[in-house]
C-alpha cells in the first residue's frame, strides 16, 4: 500500500446539499426543507434549548422547590459547645462521642460545627470542620484532624 492508494471507503463521502439553487438542483422547489415555517427559511434556525419563548428546561429545573442535590453528603453533626463536658486532651472521634453518650444517632461521618464556646484542649478527629469550629478548637489549644 502506498500513499497514492489511500482513499476513503466507498459511500463514506457524501456531497453536501446545496440549498437555494433552484428547482433543478435536485431537491425540488423547496430544497428539501418542507413547506413554510421557521425551519424552511434562510439563515440559522433556533439555538439549542430554545422552546419557542417558553422558559427552557435548563433554566426551569433548578428553580423547582425541593430539587434534590445529586449525591448529597449526609453528616452526623455536633456543635463545639457539646464538647466542653469532655476532659482535657481527650481524643474525640465518632465512636468516642457515641460511647460517652453525647451522640445518640449516627447518620454518617462526623462534622464539627462552630456554635458555642470551647475552653478545653481536645484532639478532634472528624470528616469535616466548619471554619469557626476549627478556629475555636485550635484557640483552646486543641487540634483538628480531617479523616
Amino acid at each position: 500500500m502506498r500513499l497514492n492508494d489511500v482513499k476513503p471507503q466507498k459511500g463514506s463521502k457524501k456531497r453536501r446539499k446545496r440549498v437555494g439553487r433552484g428547482i433543478s438542483a435536485g431537491q425540488g422547489a423547496s430544497a428539501g426543507l418542507g413547506m413554510r415555517g421557521q425551519k424552511s427559511r434562510s439563515g440559522s434556525g433556533t439555538r439549542p434549548g430554545f422552546e419557542g419563548g417558553q422558559q427552557p428546561l435548563y433554566r426551569r429545573v433548578p428553580k423547582l422547590k425541593g430539587f434534590p442535590v445529586v449525591n448529597r453528603k449526609i453528616y452526623t453533626t455536633i456543635n463545639v459547645e457539646k464538647l466542653t463536658s469532655l476532659p482535657a486532651n481527650t481524643e474525640v472521634t465518632l465512636a468516642s462521642l457515641k460511647e460517652a453518650g453525647i451522640l445518640t444517632a449516627v447518620k454518617g461521618p462526623l462534622k464539627v460545627l462552630g456554635n458555642g464556646e470551647l475552653n478545653v484542649p481536645l484532639k478532634v478527629q472528624a470528616a469535616a470542620f466548619t471554619g469557626q469550629a476549627r478556629i475555636k478548637i485550635e484557640a483552646a489549644g486543641g487540634s483538628c484532624e480531617v479523616l
